[in-house]
C-alpha cells in the first residue's frame, strides 16, 4: 500500500536490487524478452508479467513448464550475452548516484539476479558505483523469489536477517526478500503490487541517517 506519510525503519544493513532499483533496464529487458517471447509463440504481455527479478532459466522453467532444464540454461546465457551487449536506454532510477553515496560507511550489499558481467556492465552504463559485496547470480543456486540470494548477503555482511532492510522493485523480489525474515522497501510503480512495507515512487524519497554503532535510520516516503 503506496504511503504519504514517512515511515521511519531502523536497520543494521541494506540489501539492494538492482534492475527497477537501482538502474532503469526496462527497455532492454522488453526488447530482450519480446524477441524470446515470438520465437517461442508466447504472449509477450504475458512474458512479461513473468520475467522481472527472476533469473532468466526460471523464468523460462515458468513459462515453458514441459522443456528441459539444460535448454533454460543454455537459453539463458544466451540470453544474458546478449542483455550484456545492449545497454541502450539503460539510466539509472533517480535518486540512485545519491542514495548509494549516503550508504559509504555502511554496511550494505547488490543482490541481483544479473550475473557479473550484466551487472558491472549495466551500473556502468547507467553511472552508478558497485558495492563492494555483491551477490550475483554466480553466487546462488536459486533464484529469487527464493530468499537465498538476500540470506547470502546477509551473511556476507554478518547482519542477522531480521536487521536487514531490501529495496525491491518486483514481485519475485519482494517475495524473497519476506521469505528471508526482512523487510522490504518497494520501489517504483510495479512494486505497489506485490505488498511491501513500504512504497516509494523511486529513491528521491529515500533518507540514509548514520546512527553510529552499526545502526541506520530510514525516512522513507
Amino acid at each position: 500500500m503506496p504511503m504519504t506519510a514517512t515511515t521511519v525503519l531502523t536497520a543494521r544493513a541494506l540489501l539492494l536490487d538492482m534492475d527497477g532499483t537501482l538502474v532503469n533496464s526496462d527497455a532492454v529487458v522488453e526488447r530482450i524478452w519480446r524477441r524470446w517471447a515470438d520465437r517461442h509463440g508466447l504472449d509477450a504481455d504475458e512474458v512479461m508479467k513473468v520475467v522481472h527479478g527472476r533469473q532468466g532459466y526460471a523464468s523460462m522453467a515458468v513459462l515453458l513448464p514441459s522443456r528441459p532444464m539444460e535448454q533454460n540454461y543454455a537459453d539463458n546465457a544466451r540470453m544474458l550475452a546478449e542483455e550484456t551487449a545492449d545497454m541502450d536506454g539503460v539510466v539509472a532510477i533517480p535518486g540512485a548516484a545519491e542514495f548509494l553515496a549516503s550508504l559509504h560507511g555502511l554496511p550494505h550489499a547488490l543482490v541481483t539476479s544479473a550475473d557479473v558481467a550484466l551487472s558491472t556492465a549495466r551500473m556502468t552504463a547507467a553511472g552508478l558505483e558497485l558495492p563492494e559485496v555483491r551477490v550475483t547470480a554466480e553466487s546462488v543456486g536459486a533464484s529469487k523469489p527464493d530468499p537465498e540470494g538476500f540470506l547470502k548477503g546477509a551473511a556476507e555482511l554478518g547482519i542477522a536477517p531480521e536487521d536487514c532492510v531490501v529495496f525491491e522493485d518486483s514481485g519475485a523480489g519482494i517475495a524473497a526478500g519476506r521469505s528471508a525474515g526482512m523487510r522490504v522497501v518497494g520501489v517504483g510503480p510495479r512494486a505497489a503490487f506485490h505488498r511491501p512495507d513500504v512504497v516509494v515512487r523511486d529513491l528521491r524519497r529515500v533518507r540514509v541517517e548514520d546512527l553510529g554503532g552499526g545502526a541506520v535510520r530510514l525516512h522513507v516516503g
